[in-house]
């Protein structure tokens, strides 16, 4: 790659987008692009991956073509380089008929350098081969996963790119995408290119991420514990229903958060209007099922809950990468239980799926099932399952991202209490759920114990050392564990399994992890930090008082706040507290075109400021 290729490249990061340096990962994408190679990149939310195709467009000249999934997504994009001087539209289905002729204008005059479509558009009739005259220099698939049938989101229309890449001369590809385990890489290679790209695959690793886990206890006031320390922060918490993303946010709102449901059954206007609030605002709490996904590129979420267990881990690692794209610290909070688990399990076995893909889909789960129940660090256990091995994050000095290091939690021998609850199960008729056995085994004698005469079983009352949270805390474990199985689908209730009859028996140990005390560390962390951002009091009062400016402005140009600058540079604005044009334009995020739309406002504000 020669010299000024490079340069170039750094040029029109600091004057376009205002940033001094690559992101880990990025140069090695752009370099292979603008060398005219296939690449295939696979870098977590966050790393910037949208810069590996928007730079060397710049760089190269001649037009990008852009595939993306979602329209909010595109026009989100489409409004950010438009601020930041770039020539770029869309064609999607929400274009007015002037927004269509002037994106048509711009592309006959060669005038623009991104165009962003979906995949479906480019299936229609006649596009393709518009564009090809008009002279595509590159294809860029964003969110590539889609192409492949393992990917969580797969879409069909994803599998004709290929023959779009044919259509268009052969074009080079850049792929990207934030999630792929190596047999959905290896098939979305083998449906992209016709030869082995050149493959990127940067660290899963996001340290700004705070990993923590519960068990579900009152989930509502759990969720409501959670964002105590987030008020006044942006962010998502998904649902497994679209009822319970309406009670979620009613019972949020009631509380004092500005909360809003998202689900696909609600009439699009209200769904659209909710996005729009959501993307715009600052401050907003959104209760979504995971209809609410791709198009979510906001990079100031603070925080992501999951209310109930995702089904999978590359679901899970989607979903927590909305938050702190910005590179800011950002916290995550997953609710789990035995309900959970049976669903998604039931879930799977009444696919119409094939046993291949139905043994891929368990075990799946299980690994989602795994890491909630780990006694071992969280982020080292989610890498794991990419095939990333790192130390503990309680390894040297750096700040604890997961809530098990900071809990010192590990596994102790549970075989005796396993095997007390496992003959409970088996002497009452494997039939019955967590809250009756751990009567059973409290030996607290209610209707149901005296009607079933379960009061005279022999583990009657041999668990009474133990409070019955812990027997039920147990059953989930256990289920977790594949010890114990749902009896029925439609009563519920636990029966053995195979592993269930070998602990019983005595034939097979097993070890669980001690459920952390998540309240204690909760009460613990409100106490010591006012404010999850850490900033101080003097930096908080200055944010705030540019957040409203940027909000003022970004309610005046009908655009999401983050367009104008991100938190990343508002708090570093905060900081620095920079005097004139030249200060502003070191601060990381301050481009040459948005210095002179917004940079006078800004430091008249910075200048005003008594705090």
């Amino acid at each position: 790659m020669p010299l000024s290729r490079e340069s170039d490249a750094r040029a029109i990061l600091k004057s376009v987008f205002g940033y001094d340096d690559f992101r880990p990962g990025q140069w090695e994408v752009i370099e292979a692009a603008l060398a005219g190679r296939d690449v295939f990149a696979v870098m977590p939310t966050g790393s910037g991956k949208s810069m590996c195709y928007q730079v060397p467009a710049l760089v190269a000249g001649g037009l990008t073509l852009v595939v993306s999934p979602l329209i909010a997504l595109m026009r989100d994009q489409v409004g950010q380089l438009t601020r930041a001087g770039v020539a770029a539209a869309s064609l999607n289905s929400m274009n007015t008929e002037s927004e269509a002729a002037e994106a048509w204008d711009r592309l006959n005059a060669g005038d623009l350098r991104l165009l962003f479509v979906s995949p479906e558009r480019l299936s229609g009739e006649g596009l393709v081969g518009r564009l090809r005259r008009l002279g595509v220099t590159r294809l860029a698939i964003d969110e590539a996963h889609c192409v492949s049938q393992w990917g969580h989101d797969f879409r069909p229309e994803y599998r004709l790119l290929a023959k779009t890449r044919e259509a268009l001369g052969g074009v080079p590809v850049t792929a990207l995408t934030a999630t792929a385990d190596k047999q959905t890489r290896d098939d979305i290679a083998q449906q992209l290119f016709p030869q082995p790209p050149h493959l990127v695959v940067h660290s899963f690793d996001r340290p700004n991420l705070k990993l923590a886990f519960a068990p579900k206890d009152q989930p509502r006031r759990q969720i409501a514990d959670f964002l105590t320390r987030h008020r006044g922060g942006s962010g998502i918490v998904y649902c497994s229903s679209r009822g319970r993303t309406e009670r979620l946010a009613e019972g949020l709102r009631e509380k004092g958060y500005n909360a809003l449901p998202y689900h696909a059954g609600m009439e699009q206007g209200v769904r659209n209007r909710n996005q729009d609030v959501f993307l715009q605002e600052d401050g907003v709490v959104v209760c979504a099922t995971i209809a609410f996904g791709m198009g979510i590129n906001k990079p100031d979420v603070r925080f992501v809950v999951h209310a109930d267990m995702p089904g999978s881990i590359e679901s899970y690692y989607q979903e927590i990468g909305r938050a702190g794209r910005d590179g800011l610290s950002a916290d995550t909070l997953t609710l789990y239980g035995i309900e959970d688990m049976a669903l998604r399990r039931r879930q799977i076995d009444e696919k119409a799926i094939d046993g291949e893909r139905r043994r891929i889909e368990h075990k799946r789960l299980n690994a989602m099932i795994d890491l909630c129940e780990s006694a071992l660090c969280r982020r080292s256990a989610l890498l794991s399952y990419f095939g990333e091995e790192t130390e503990s994050c309680k390894h040297g000095n750096a700040p604890l991202r997961c809530d098990l290091c900071g809990a010192d939690a590990q596994l102790t021998d549970a075989t005796l209490d396993a095997r007390k609850l496992l003959s409970a199960v088996a002497r009452s008729g494997q039939r019955f759920g967590a809250a009756h056995l751990a009567d059973i085994l409290t030996g607290t004698v209610t209707e149901a114990i005296r009607r079933q005469n379960h009061d005279g079983l022999k583990t009657f009352g041999v668990g009474k050392d133990k409070p019955k949270s812990a027997w039920t805390a147990l059953a989930r474990k256990l289920f977790a564990a594949g010890a114990l199985a749902e009896a029925s689908v439609e009563h519920g209730g636990f029966c053995l399994t195979e592993k269930g009859d070998e602990i019983l028996l005595g034939r097979e140990p097993i070890a669980l992890r001690a459920d952390p005390h998540a309240g204690i560390r909760m009460r613990r962390a409100l106490r010591e930090a006012a404010r999850a951002d850490g900033l101080d009091e003097g930096t908080a009062g200055m944010f705030e008082h540019l957040r409203r400016l940027r909000l003022q402005i970004a309610r005046e140009e009908g655009v999401a706040a983050y367009i104008i600058f991100t938190d990343r540079t508002l708090i570093a604005m905060a900081r620095e507290r920079p005097l004139d044009l030249d200060a502003m334009r070191a601060i990381e995020g301050v481009g040459e075109r948005k210095l002179a739309q917004y940079g006078e406002a800004f430091l008249e504000a910075i200048a005003g400021f008594e705090g």
